[in-house]
């Protein structure tokens, strides 16, 4: 009985083994390789994409807010108007004289 216990766990990790080994040499395959990399360049893609519409949405609610304010006859809230105007900031600031080209 003990002895077919131990072919038992023998089997099923040769079974396992033997899987993974197939696996593996299938990932290295010329179509491997074609599918890994499609798989990695349409994940990518649809990172992109998913980047892209966010950004549509924000300027999307964007756009809406400004339109509203108008509406209202409300001033355009510029949140960067302060730092347009300090003139401590600009190109001598951020980059030294010394550090120019």
């Amino acid at each position: 009985m003990r002895r077919l216990f131990w072919l038992g766990i023998g089997l099923a990790v040769g079974v396992v083994v033997v899987r993974k080994a197939t696996r593996t040499a299938q990932a290295y395959t010329p179509a491997g390789i074609a599918g890994g990399l499609s798989q990695s360049a349409g994940g990518l893609v649809e990172s992109l994409r998913s980047f892209v519409e966010d950004v549509r949405i924000g300027m999307a609610e964007r756009e809406q807010e400004i339109h509203e304010a108008f509406a209202r006859g409300e001033a355009f809230d510029d949140q960067f108007t302060e730092l347009r105007e300090d003139p401590r900031i600009g190109d001598r600031e951020i980059f030294p004289e010394d550090h120019q080209r």
